[in-house]
Order: structure tokens, then sequence, then C-alpha cells
């Protein structure tokens, strides 16, 4: 998996975590824009996650769509045009359709990958092998429509220390992934001092990321829960991403 691809997938699985479920964390109209910064000074890129309401063969679903592309002196040395899109079910936030199209330093990928729920099964076409796939999955969530279903769920009694394990459905495959509460902190932003509770996702070392623990991210504690600031220490270098422009949230964004 390359390097922006991981750091993708881990943004847009904790990009939006929890939310109490007594309030619906998202509503259609969301948009969230965030500025990417490699070793803290130099704009990477932009990351945007935004969500609407349509129709999928006669069901009422939510469309998200996650786009991530490379700017400034990185796309010279590194062109990054990623985009992920999902439709799922809007009471049940199960997956009907993902679909995944990136272009990462010339590292290509094209997959639509269809779910059925009556045969259990996940259907991915891969437009640049020209190969299809059948792959027996149930209760899958693909990389957007997992942090939407975690973003309602309660975890205001969660403490210090626990962790939530999640799989992810992508390139054929299930992928585990662990988030570990660090606690909360007053974060100071560009839109003032925010309330935040900060996760750590458990990552494999090795060639993208120093170590296991490398990747932190900050969510705002409101009903909302975005995230508001991810950073993560690369094999060269760091990342990190910044929330710069929001608009259509479901709650009042809780700013001091």
């Amino acid at each position: 998996m390359k390097k922006y691809n991981i750091i993708l997938l881990l943004f847009f699985i904790t990009i939006s975590l929890f939310s109490q479920e007594e309030k619906p964390a998202f509503k259609g109209g969301e948009w969230l824009r965030y500025k990417m910064s490699y070793s803290g000074f130099l704009r990477a890129g932009t990351a945007v996650l935004e969500v609407e309401e349509t129709d999928l063969n006669g069901k009422k679903v939510f469309h998200t769509k996650g786009s991530g592309w490379t700017s400034g002196m990185i796309k010279w040395f590194f062109k990054v045009d990623d985009v992920y899109e999902s439709y799922f079910d809007k009471n049940a936030v199960k997956p009907y359709l993902f679909k995944r199209k990136i272009d990462e330093g010339g590292y290509k990928k094209h997959t639509i990958t269809k779910f059925n729920y009556n045969l259990g099964n996940a259907y991915v076409q891969d437009f640049i092998k020209q190969k299809d796939t059948t792959v027996n999955v149930l209760n899958a969530q693909d990389m957007l429509s997992a942090f939407y279903y975690l973003r309602n769920q309660d975890v205001k009694d969660m403490k210090k220390g626990e962790e939530i394990a999640i799989d992810i459905f992508m390139d054929s495959q299930i992928y585990p992934f662990k988030l570990r509460f660090l606690g909360k902190e007053v974060l100071k932003t560009t839109f003032g001092k925010v309330n935040t509770l900060i996760f750590r996702p458990l990552v494999q070392s090795g060639r993208v990321f120093k170590a296991q623990e490398s990747v932190t991210i900050w969510i705002t504690d409101d009903a909302n829960k975005i995230p508001i600031k991810m950073s993560a220490s690369l094999s060269v270098g760091s990342l990190r991403a910044e929330l710069e422009e929001y608009k259509g949230l479901a709650n009042t964004f809780g700013v001091d």
C-alpha cells in the first residue's frame, strides 16, 4: 500500500470518529476541507470530505466523497489525485457501493465494489488489472462508510487507554484497525479554542511510519465529532492535516 494511500485511509477512518447516540453527527450538505502540510511548514495538498442525500436503486442513501490531492512543490515530485466514494444506507449505515480511483506518483488504482447482503459477498471490479473478484464478506464497512458508522456511536464513558477495533474491506481484503483513546485537550486553532478528544490509530511500522504509534488525531469534543488535526511521523519527515474550512454541520461547532 502506497504512503499517501495509507495516510488517507487513516485520515478517512478517524476523521469523524465518535458522536453521542442521541444526536446524529452528520447530515446531507456537510463539507469539510483540510490543509495537508509536510514537516510542519510546506503545504503538501488538500483533502475534502462531503456528504449528500440521494437515491440508489430505489433506496434512500448517503453519498459520501473523499478527495485528496497534492499541490505546490510537493506536486512536482509526487503527484497525488485520489477520489473515494461510498453509497450507504441512511439508517443502518451499511455500504452498497464503493468507488476508488487514485493516482499516486504514477501508481494507479480504479475499482468499484458492490456489496450483496443477500449472497453475503462483495463483487470487486478492477479496471486497471481488468479483473473481477468476488469475496465472501459479512457486515462489511468500506473505508468511508466505516467512519460515518462509528460517528454515531456513544463513547461518552470511554476511558483513557481503551481501544476500539474495526474491520475495513479494501482491495478485496479485510484490514483490522484499532484506535486507542489518549485523553482530552483544549486545542488552539484558527477558529479559536476547541475542546478535543485525542485518539491514536495503531498502525504497522515499516516503510511509511516510524513506529506503530506514530499517528495522532484530535477530534472535536462536541456532537459533530469531526477531526480538527492529525499528526503523523513518517519514515522521512512528518505529515500534518488541519481543518481550514467547514459548512453544513449537523450540530453547533464547539468553539470557545
